[in-house]
């Protein structure tokens, strides 16, 4: 088992396979555990660098998640990036950790290659984010699949984490906090923006507004999955994975 130091803290972290490095970054509430069915579809091709964001999974816990937590999860993933003294390192980052990744790249775009951003609300936070965030924490503490889910990655402590992860999302909902912490249109590194139509967990005009950042941007490509649920990444993964290694070569 493999830790580094961030503000002295452990963070977990997992190295598998050989060629370019491929970081993963995992979802709110979830952890490095969600991406392990991936793994065959990419060790192959890849080196892929795991990581457990503070207060998640084997990573040492804290008493409440940062406001601000995509951004800090982002200096975490530049943190390791410099540990393990890795460049042109390319990133997936789903659900929250879609934002995670666009935040690093913008903080140090000499650190990372292609950037693939995965089922996220893009800009900011659609208008009824905190009321459809209540409610889907409060059926999913309540339902057996998701607290299957909620334990395989956190631990027996995985309703306080839980209870953390959505105390901190609903206080950067209220405070109006910005969810990059630059102009996108100062994006460097190669963009690929994707999600799924049928993703209900996410705003309706998803594409029309992925659309938006990448004029913003000012180039990057957008790949909309017909069918699947939320992430992407997950529910449609062989496909998802050859979109991947397609847009990385």
């Amino acid at each position: 088992m493999s830790y580094f130091q961030y503000h002295n803290k452990s963070i977990y972290y997992q190295i598998l396979g050989s060629g370019q490095p491929l970081m993963f970054l995992h979802g709110d509430t979830a952890s490095s555990k969600m991406f392990e069915l991936l793994l065959p579809l990419y060790q192959d091709d890849f080196q892929m660098i795991m990581i457990d964001f503070l207060g998640n999974g084997q990573s040492e816990r804290v008493e409440q998640f940062p406001i601000e937590l995509w951004y800090d999860q982002a200096l975490q993933t530049i943190a390791l990036i410099e540990h393990l003294d890795y460049q042109n390192v390319h990133l997936i980052g789903t659900s929250g950790g879609a934002w995670s990744a666009m935040n690093a790249a913008l903080e140090r775009p000499d650190l990372f290659g292609a950037v693939i951003a995965d089922s996220f609300d893009g800009r900011k936070l659609h208008d009824y984010f905190s009321e459809e965030l209540i409610h889907e924490r409060q059926f999913a503490v309540n339902d057996p699949l998701a607290c299957q889910f909620y334990q395989w990655c956190q631990g027996d402590d995985w309703r306080d984490v839980v209870e953390a992860n959505t105390q901190s999302l609903l206080q950067l909902a209220k405070l109006q906090k910005p969810l990059f912490h630059k102009k996108l249109s100062c994006f460097k590194n190669s963009l690929l923006l994707t999600g799924s139509f049928e993703d209900k967990m996410l705003r309706s005009d998803l594409y029309e507004e992925y659309q938006k950042m990448i004029k913003i941007v000012g180039h990057g490509q957008i790949y909309m999955f017909k069918i699947g649920e939320h992430p992407a990444l997950l529910s449609q993964a062989e496909e998802f994975a050859m979109v991947v290694k397609n847009f990385i070569k």
